[in-house]
């Protein structure tokens, strides 16, 4: 009876690294792929082979890439392209204080973890109820992503450099269409599309008056907008009330 039960948990539990594995590979390769654009879209801002592919190898966090080529296709600077850049990937290290303690690694794996530490690893893991799960599914996904990214980014870029012009295959605008089809499932709430929609106003309104790469740093004030106006808002409610 006792060699049964171990067996029937045995099988539960391969079940369940099945299920966490085919999660994690689906999530690795469906945003691997975009690998591809981002390829395409560096390479039509002027950046060569190697910086496109040394980008996704060492920073390896999609929306900042974006960001960061994008402002110098716009004819922003170099530094305020990273600024950019920059700030979006600052949310990463408040994924990894998360990770760090739901993951437990060990001390001398952590830095090169560190790399792996992104919106889809940190949503795969988050996910799991065990620690177990939690780690097999970082894995999977980062070790999936971060091949596949690579890969496809030097794809989209020898093939940038192939076909000349990107602007004349309309390719210029593959950045941007999946960095939106990224975002957009997280925008579940009601203020969080609303920080979209004014970082979207405040981006846009001031694109024409301000030099390429700015409008960007100063849509990041959104956020705090509006968090301010939610917050007084509640308050009037509170008082209301009472």
């Amino acid at each position: 009876m006792a060699d049964r039960t171990v067996l029937e948990d045995a099988d539960i539990g391969e079940k369940a690294d099945r299920a966490v594995v085919r999660d994690a590979l689906g999530v690795g390769v469906a945003v691997g792929l975009s690998g591809f654009a981002f390829g395409v879209t560096s390479a039509g801002s002027g950046l060569t082979l190697l910086q496109t592919c040394a980008l996704s190898l060492l920073v390896f966090t999609g929306a900042s890439q974006f960001a960061l080529v994008g402002a110098l296709a716009a004819g922003g600077g170099p530094l305020t392209a990273a600024a950019g850049a920059f700030f979006l990937g600052v949310r990463n290290a408040f994924y990894g204080l998360r990770l760090s303690q739901l993951l437990t690694l060990p001390r001398a794996v952590r830095p090169f973890a560190a790399q792996w530490v992104i919106d889809e690893t940190a949503a795969v893991a988050l996910a799991q109820p065990t620690r177990r799960a939690a780690r097999l599914g970082f894995v999977v996904t980062g070790l999936s992503l971060y091949l596949l990214w690579n890969l496809t980014t030097l794809l989209g870029a020898m093939g940038a450099e192939a076909i000349g012009d990107t602007d004349a295959w309309g390719l210029d605008a593959a950045g941007p269409a999946v960095f939106l089809a990224l975002l957009a499932p997280m925008l579940k709430t009601g203020t969080e599309r609303a920080v979209a929609g004014l970082a979207v106003l405040l981006g846009l309104g001031l694109l024409p008056v301000l030099p390429a790469g700015v409008p960007v740093l100063l849509a990041a004030l959104a956020a705090p907008a509006v968090l301010w106006a939610d917050g007084r808002r509640h308050r009037g409610e509170q008082e209301d009330a009472r």
